[in-house]
């Protein structure tokens, strides 16, 4: 659809019913010459809730105006904010996140295929984003890094330092996502400004920002995962959507504060074009509205009663949300549920077996610590000619080192720098004397004569990103493999290299968010 409009045309889609933008002269500039380039971040705290139908319904917007649209989980981010995500549930609430946001997206019809989505470790981690914390770090004061974060950053009397870096890691985004716009809440204005005043000063483009107004929740305040009755979770039962919508605040002849009133607005309208308001025939019966200025000024003058728009508002959002529960009343995700969101209660029990399978049993690809890395040196291993020493960068502190094979089958210059796949979580074990700690992931050929292909990533992986097999991304890995369970020979007896060059397990493929994983020459070859 996008093709087929004028760019004031995209332009009015782009900015209708947000309440800021920031650098519209330049917006009218990029779109005579090509499509616009957005992301949007959610930081991955809270369970989302029906707030969020309010950014996804203007990511549908920005997709019919030919934008193209990158989601960013910011699953960094949240750790950073107060800790609001412990570490060691940040990869379950990510996952959780993930897979909610894009079941929203589909509940409203948004094509994913139309969407880019990353993972903020996926490189926030890199070298040269880290280098640039440092260099922004020389450049923000203390009073310019609290004031950014104020409206989004959790206030405490004595804050954390990682607080003060969330607003630089939010400006960098724009640069290391490649996007000529942001879009957010108006309640991301402070750290919007600072971007702009600060990426010019490490000599990167000041960015177009693209701001929704804040919706009220059914309290009449923010909407809030942190205040459960002020806002409905994406899997409430109806039961739990009538009883709130009930107690949601709506008074008669007011739209100021009125989150239902908001909602219509922000997400009903947008999607629909028209809204019912369904009441008896003895009040005048169902009334569609085509513009929501019609509705709003038939409420203010008190023709359309609270009851009935809230009786509406329920209809229309149960049908959005039936596909969303319907998605998520399966074991696997009710499970994810559980383990991202504990019971307080119980938390720690929780947390302490959210990072094992349900029957550790099960010899399935999940329980793998597969990850992509970067051969940062190779040497001959000092008492074994035919072994490498490779150490090789996996997203950790400190690069891990391996010990591989290779040095009869592939020429040490063919390694240096290369992406790999390294199997991560194999017990380790001394070689000559040097401990291996991971195991170099390579296709091999059947016949003869022999040859070995390490495993290449998609282009554009970073150190530490998941290597996953198609289906099993929801499961954590073992800490550490017991040799005795022989887990991995069992899985490794499917492995495979398709007709196609791409790594398989029982003809699923190996793949990162980036695509799959795959070698040059040896189809059809196995893997070791």
């Amino acid at each position: 659809m996008g093709d087929e409009l004028t760019p004031r045309e995209k332009c009015h889609l782009i900015t209708r019913n947000l309440q800021e933008v920031l650098g519209e002269d330049k917006l009218m500039t990029i779109l005579k010459e090509r499509d616009l380039k957005v992301y949007w971040g959610t930081a991955t705290t809270g369970k989302p809730h029906v707030a969020y139908f309010v950014p996804m319904s203007k990511i549908a917007d920005f997709l019919k105006a030919g934008c193209e649209v990158t989601i960013l989980f910011a699953d960094l981010h949240a750790y950073l904010d107060n800790m609001k995500a412990p570490w060691e549930l940040l990869e379950l609430r990510t996952q959780y996140y993930e897979t909610m946001i894009k079941a929203v997206l589909e509940s409203i019809g948004v094509p994913l295929d139309k969407l880019k989505f990353i993972r903020g470790t996926d490189y926030q981690l890199s070298k040269d984003y880290t280098l640039d914390v440092y260099r922004l770090s020389s450049l923000v004061t203390q009073h310019d890094a609290k004031k950014a974060g104020a409206e989004v950053v959790k206030q405490v009397e004595h804050p954390l330092l990682s607080g003060l870096l969330y607003p630089g890691l939010q400006a960098l985004d724009e640069e290391y996502l490649k996007v000529d716009a942001q879009f957010g809440g108006v309640d991301q204005r402070k750290i919007f400004t600072f971007a702009e005043k600060y990426l010019p000063s490490l000599g990167y483009a000041k960015r177009l920002h693209l701001m929704n107004p804040m919706v009220p929740g059914l309290t009449g305040t923010k909407m809030s995962s942190s205040e459960e009755e002020s806002k409905i979770d994406f899997l409430d039962q109806k039961e739990e959507v009538k009883k709130k919508l009930k107690k949601a605040f709506c008074e008669p002849g007011n739209v100021e504060n009125n989150g239902i009133l908001s909602f219509i607005k922000h997400v009903l309208f947008p999607l629909k074009s028209e809204f019912v308001i369904l009441r008896d025939t003895k009040w005048g019966g169902n009334k569609t509205y085509m513009t929501y200025e019609e509705l709003e000024k038939d409420f203010a003058t008190e023709v359309v009663h609270p009851g009935d728009l809230k009786s509406s508002v329920e209809v229309a959002l149960n049908k959005l949300l039936d596909p969303i529960r319907e998605k998520f009343n399966t074991p696997d995700l009710k499970k994810l549920t559980r383990a991202a969101y504990p019971d307080p209660s119980k938390a720690k029990a929780s947390v302490k077996n959210s990072t094992k399978n349900s029957n550790p049993e099960d010899v399935i690809p999940s329980r793998l610590d597969i990850r992509v890395g970067k051969v940062i040196s190779v040497e001959k291993h000092p008492d074994a000619d035919s072994l490498y020493l490779e150490k090789i960068d996996v997203g950790e502190p400190e690069p891990r080192t391996v010990i591989s094979g290779l040095v009869q089958l592939v020429p040490k210059e063919q390694l240096q720098d290369r992406m790999v796949v390294l199997l991560c979580n194999l017990k380790p074990q001394k070689m000559r004397g040097v401990e291996s700690q991971g195991m170099l992931l390579c296709a091999s050929s059947v016949g003869e004569p022999h040859q070995v292909e390490p495993l290449d990533p998609p282009a554009g992986s970073c150190p530490g990103e998941r290597v996953y097999v198609e289906g099993y991304d929801s499961g954590q890995p073992d800490d550490e493999l017991k040799p005795k369970k022989r887990v991995f020979e069992k899985l490794q007896a499917d492995f495979r290299i398709s007709e196609d060059c791409v790594a398989q397990w029982k003809q699923k493929n190996f793949m990162t968010k980036l695509g799959n994983i795959s070698c040059k020459t040896l189809k059809g070859g196995n893997i070791s």
